[in-house]
Formats: C-alpha cells, structure tokens, sequence
C-alpha cells in the first residue's frame, strides 16, 4: 500500500508533462481532499454522529472526510482507473473489508466491444451504479449524504457491462457483483448478486434513472435474498433552479427460504438556488423507513422511522475550492438519538467543509 501511494505521488509531479504531451494524454492524475468539522448539539460523549451517518460522522472535532489520489488511464479500447483513499468516509465504509484493501477507493479496468458502438465491460472496484449522491461531496447538491445514501452503496466490486446510446440519451448497464457494498465476499456467502442501471436523458434539463440490486447478503447457511430498487429524476427548473426526487424501496426474507418479506422505503426531495456560478443553496427534506431494522436496527419498538431537514451554502473559491455550510435536523418516532446519558427523539448539528481537488 505504501508504495502504491508512492507510486501515485510521483506521478502527480509529472501530471503537467503527462496531460501537454500529446503522446500521453490517455493518463488523467487527479486528487480529492475535503475536511469538515460538525457540531452536534446533542453533544455525544464519543463524537460519533449516529450510527446510520457513513459520511461526515465524527462530530465536535475537525476530521478528513475523504482523501484520495487517482490514476484515470484510456487509450483506444482500453481503460483503467486507480484511487487510494483515506478519512472517515474510508473508516466507516471499508471497516469489514481486509487489510489494505480497506484504502482502496476505486480500482478497475474495461475494454470496448465494439468500434462502432459506445460498449464496454469492466472489471473490479467501482463506485456504486445506485443512487443521484456519491462520496466526493463536490459532485453533490447538499454537504452532508441523505439517509438513503449513506444506507444504500457507495462502491461496489464485481463486472458489468455498458451501452450509451450514440445521441447520448440512454444508458444501460447490467451488473454481476460480490454483494452489497463488498469488496470481499461474506464468509460462506456464495450466491452471485445482480444489477442493473437504466438512465434516459430526454433533454438537457431532464435525467431519469432507475438502478437495482438482487442478492444475498449473508452466509448461504441463513441465505435471505434482498430486492433493492432506487428510482430518482433530476430537473433543471429554470436557470437557477433545479430539484431532485428521489425514492429508494427494498424487501429482504424474514429467513432462509421464507416467502415473507421484511420491507423498507424512504423518499427524498432537494431543491438547488444557484443564483450565480460561484454560490448556491440547497433543502433537502427525506424520510426513511425501516420498521424491521433490516438496514438501520434500533432495537425500538417503531424501528426505524426518521424524518429530516436541511438547508446549507456553499461558496466557490477560484476553479478548486469548495466552502459550505449546512444545518440538518432529524426527528425519530422512537428514542433512539444519544444525548448524554438518555435518549431523545431529536438530533440537530451544524457541519462545515472545504473541499480542495486538483
């Protein structure tokens, strides 16, 4: 791992010889790095934001959320991408993968099928075909991840193979993969897990997507097969506004073999200002769902039932940096927020990020 980040370091001194030489302009070198500090007014002793939090979960101290550097290489039909990572992103996301693998952020190559046609099959550690939220939090509208993305995968291992129409209109993927949100397999899981992703760009202003997940999670020994389907459709308004719906529900066996199923569900609406291109305001409102704990146990008698709220700015410095600020609240139906010694149904924090990429 140390040297494969040696590796990396080196070739960003070169970046500016590889991207002018004509002859090398195939190798892309970019880098990431956000920091971020978050206050939580229920002031948890341990300062972990809840457990359902996979990004941006340290609070009361200044922390890394994600940190990586990338090699993006395509030359003909060939292509291939390398990105090792650390933060609190990495720490939370990776805990069950093994060794080194726990800082490897993305890694996989691909080759064209066809030379007349845009299709390709790729293979190895991608970011996840689910969901309109990633884990750079650049490319996102609001600071902090809604409940269903830090609940649904962020990255994914296994191949898929992809068609983008020649209008650019349509893309298709079909996914064979290790599981959900694996690296590595689960010991004595031995059941392939399937994807697919279907994005239609009627226009400019308009992106539909429908994405799905179908396997098992788990040992075959308790195998229980979970049926996953994220939808969302982003909307340019106007100008300068823009909102995004979304919605994610999905159904795991109460047991191995049983034909009664364990639901959740959880809708969610943003809405952008962008009054000019150096700022812009994002709301969020979401809700989710999970009455039987299948992804967010809470050992309460209503489960897992949480709304929440934000609002947040951001301001852009140059071409580079990213300034933001962003106010969330949650509000459960059960206790099942810390706030020191109790519970409460209620959580409310403040977080702030600069975010550098290169």
């Amino acid at each position: 791992m140390k040297k494969s980040i040696v590796v990396l370091l080196f070739l960003l001194t070169v970046r500016g010889n590889a991207q002018t030489d004509s002859a090398r302009s195939s190798l892309i070198l970019s880098g990431y790095i956000e920091a971020y500090y978050s206050y939580d007014f229920n002031n948890p002793g341990n300062h972990e934001q809840p457990a359902f939090m996979y990004a941006y979960n340290r609070t009361n101290e200044v922390n890394l959320n994600l940190g990586y550097v990338k090699a993006a290489w395509q030359k003909g039909g060939l292509r291939a991408n390398l990105a090792l990572g650390t933060g609190t992103y990495m720490n939370a996301n990776l805990a069950a993968e093994p060794g080194v693998l726990k800082n490897i952020y993305e890694a996989n190559a691909g080759a064209k099928l066809s030379k007349n046609k845009n299709l390709w099959v790729d293979a190895g550690i991608f970011a996840a075909h689910i969901g309109f939220e990633s884990a750079v939090g650049k490319d996102c509208w609001t600071l902090t991840r809604s409940i269903l993305a830090d609940n649904s995968p962020y990255y994914e291992t296994g191949a898929k193979i992809s068609y983008t129409s020649d209008n650019g209109k349509w893309f298709i993927s079909g996914l064979v993969l290790n599981g959900w949100q694996r690296i590595q397999r689960v010991n004595g899981n031995n059941t392939p897990a399937f994807g697919h992703q279907l994005t239609f760009k009627p226009s400019s202003k308009i992106t539909l997507n429908s994405s799905s997940f179908i396997g098992n999670d788990k040992p075959d020994s308790v195998k229980r097969m979970r049926y996953f389907h994220d939808f969302y459709g982003i909307f340019q308004l106007s100008n300068q506004l823009a909102l995004t719906a979304g919605f994610d529900v999905g159904a795991e066996q109460k047991s191995k073999g049983s034909n009664q199923y364990n639901t959740w569900y959880a809708p969610v609406l943003l809405l952008k200002l962008s009054p000019d291109a150096k700022n812009n305001i994002a709301a969020r409102v979401e809700y989710y769902n999970d009455k039987n704990g299948v992804i967010i146990p809470t050992g309460t008698p209503n489960g897992f039932k949480t709304a929440g709220y934000s609002l947040n700015y951001d301001h852009l410095f140059g071409d580079n940096l990213l300034w933001r600020i962003e106010a969330r609240r949650f509000s459960s139906k059960d206790k099942i927020f810390a706030k020191g010694n109790n519970s409460t149904k209620d959580e409310f924090f403040l977080t702030t990020s600069l975010a550098v990429s290169f």
